[in-house]
């Protein structure tokens, strides 16, 4: 039962994103180091949120739960914070590198597109940021123990799977849109993206009440997956066009009276 719980859930975690790597980055190389490198970016935010998290509770008194309570707030609004800055940073360093691929390719133009390295980063984001929030909950999840012996609620391993998977999914649109705000300087998109995410992880605290904070996270998940649809260029023809499968037909008329070879005498 414990090996069926964690394959389950693993699967359910991180099933979406290990297909969006193997159909969409694994083939190209430098799809892989950026997505190699934007883990990185995001472990350097998380050691420094610890960092600032860990003075923080040994500076505090650690008797009053009320007070580390609020400490752990804290601590999940600048780790959030230190997220989005690396982000940033992660743009820069990216928008840095299209420039100089750009310079040295033959066609003065880079191999991968601004938008194609903001998809990337965000799943990055994403997969390192599932893997450190649920890791330790599939390690348990092999057992022994039963859930909900006690009276919890024996949803936990699911609940924390599908939490991980819209996290997953979250980051990565979240990239695509923060990229694109910052090139195009709207910075009430990118208002939007830090609000979100805040928001995102501000509801993970409702739980056990998994109806109070999945539900907010799915809805918040479906409306930024549609922006980010459309931020990156998308639109409801494509889908259609994408379901029915059909080339649009070539109405162009070509002309071969000129390229006649002409007639011998």
């Amino acid at each position: 039962m414990g090996a069926a719980v964690f394959f389950g859930c693993a699967g359910i975690a991180f099933g979406p994103a290990l297909a969006l790597v193997l159909l969409t980055v694994a083939a190209e190389p430098l799809r892989v180091i950026v997505l190699v490198a934007g883990a990185f970016f995001w472990l350097v935010s998380l050691l420094l949120a610890s960092l600032i998290w860990f003075v923080s509770v040994h500076l505090s008194d650690r008797e009053d739960a009320r007070l580390q309570y609020g400490l752990l707030i804290f601590g999940a609004a600048v780790s959030v914070l230190l997220q989005e800055a690396f982000r940033f940073a992660y743009f820069k360093l990216l928008k840095k590198a299209d420039e100089g691929l750009a310079t040295i390719s033959e066609d003065g133009r880079s191999p991968i597109s601004l938008r194609q390295m903001a998809y990337v980063s965000g799943l990055s984001f994403g997969i390192i940021s599932g893997v450190f929030s649920v890791i330790n909950i599939l390690a348990d999840s092999i057992g022994p123990g039963t859930v909900g012996i006690h009276g919890d609620s024996p949803y936990y391993f699911i609940t924390s799977a599908f939490l991980t998977m819209a996290l997953v999914l979250l980051h990565t649109f979240w990239g695509v849109i923060f990229f694109d705000a910052c090139e195009k300087r709207r910075y009430w998109c990118l208002g939007l993206v830090v609000g979100s995410h805040l928001l995102t992880s501000g509801l993970t605290f409702l739980n056990p009440r998994y109806e109070a904070s999945l539900v907010p996270i799915f809805i918040i998940t479906l409306c930024t997956g549609l922006w980010a649809f459309v931020t990156a260029g998308g639109s409801f023809h494509n889908i259609l066009k994408c379901l029915s499968c059909k080339q649009e037909d070539d109405s162009r008329v070509m002309m071969y009276s000129a390229l006649q070879v002409p007639l011998e005498d």
